[in-house]
């Protein structure tokens, strides 16, 4: 081979090379553009799960509070407490921030706060006592009242019950059709 054609070849190897360059560039353009469609589709995707989720969940949250709601009376009437009103879903602002209470039972003398959740464990145990400890600034009509707390599930994960337990909250369980307060008779509640 001579010296011009050396040339030519290295002459057509470059633009063969640079042809080759320009359609990896423009293929990694149509790449990044495809994984960003894709991204795009990925959270629309995640959020429409997420709110189904949350419809899902609030709707449990509601059977279960709707099974507990028509007990409450009876349950906390063989423990001694007479509830007079039961209120669900109570809500109050204070200060920016803002409090809901699932189910709330009163009397002269009690208020029972109850945590209603279909699977209920340990972390929802700890905000209840949040919710317990800040319920007087929350709902200071009730401030003369001795607040105690509760805490229900259809389904406990393991420990979340005896957490509650050791806490001074009540445990509401599934019985049957109906719901009950689990501990045995010589727990003692916490006042708040």
């Amino acid at each position: 081979m001579n010296q011009r054609e050396v040339m030519e070849t290295i002459k057509q190897l470059s633009q063969e090379f640079w042809a080759g360059m320009r359609e990896l560039r423009e293929s990694e353009r149509r790449f990044r553009e495809q994984l960003e469609e894709y991204r795009v589709e990925m959270r629309e995707s995640d959020r429409k799960l997420k709110a189904a989720i949350d419809s899902l969940t609030g709707k449990w949250g509601r059977f279960v509070e709707g099974m507990i709601a028509p007990a409450v009376a009876n349950m906390f009437s063989e423990r001694g407490i007479e509830v007079e009103r039961i209120f669900q879903r109570v809500r109050a602002r204070r200060n920016g921030k803002e409090m809901e209470i699932d189910i709330l039972a009163v009397n002269e003398e009690y208020a029972v706060l109850i945590e209603a959740k279909s699977t209920l464990g340990v972390d929802d145990v700890k905000e209840h006592i949040g919710r317990l400890e800040s319920f007087r600034e929350f709902f200071p009509e009730y401030a003369d009242r001795k607040v105690v707390g509760a805490v229900a599930g259809i389904v406990i994960e393991e420990g979340a019950d005896r957490f509650a337990y050791r806490n001074g909250l009540f445990v509401i369980g599934q019985s049957g059709e109906t719901a009950k307060i689990l501990n045995d008779e010589k727990f003692r509640p916490r006042y708040w």
